[in-house]
């Protein structure tokens, strides 16, 4: 059974046929090509499928599209300035540290390290590991990508 709904995804408002049965992150990937939003394990337990909602990060595949009508989404493509080149902050800091390897988990984590640093701004270390806790890294560049958090942090901090 299909139905009309209309998705805010990286501002813009996006009107869609969908399945009642397709979940958002088929939409995203299937109906609008945002690529950056992958599945891993398709049980919301490795992070791949991340994206903000409402600020939040959410699992895709554990969601269908019409559950998120009339709320924002942002994926990994909508967090730079789309009027410009310039990335988030986040995703240079993750570039300058080398925050990634094969970088299929990248998106999920530069994503839930704007939620916990919108969020946190001052967090410790041991609560950025634990807001990270729920993406999965199967490179193990770990290390890397709490250095990442803590640049980026850092940088925000001297901001304020």
């Amino acid at each position: 059974m299909k139905q009309q709904i209309t998705l805010n995804v990286n501002g813009v408002e996006q009107e869609l046929e969908v399945e009642t049965h397709h979940t958002l992150l088929w939409i995203l990937r299937e109906h609008l090509k945002l690529y950056s939003v992958r599945e891993g394990c398709g049980v919301g337990m490795c992070g791949a499928c991340t994206v903000l909602v409402d600020g939040k990060p959410i699992s895709t595949c554990l969601l269908f599209a019409a559950q998120v009508r009339g709320r924002e989404i942002v994926t990994v493509e909508g967090l730079s300035d789309g009027d410009s080149d310039e990335l988030h902050p986040i995703q240079e800091a993750y570039i300058a540290c080398s925050g990634f390897q094969c970088s299929f988990c990248t998106p999920g984590f530069i994503l839930t390290s704007k939620a916990l640093l919108e969020e946190k701004p001052d967090a410790t270390e041991s609560e950025i590991r634990e807001y990270l806790s729920g993406n999965l890294c199967r490179c193990g560049s770990y290390v890397k990508i709490m250095d990442s958090v803590k640049l980026a942090q850092k940088q925000i901090l001297e901001q304020v």
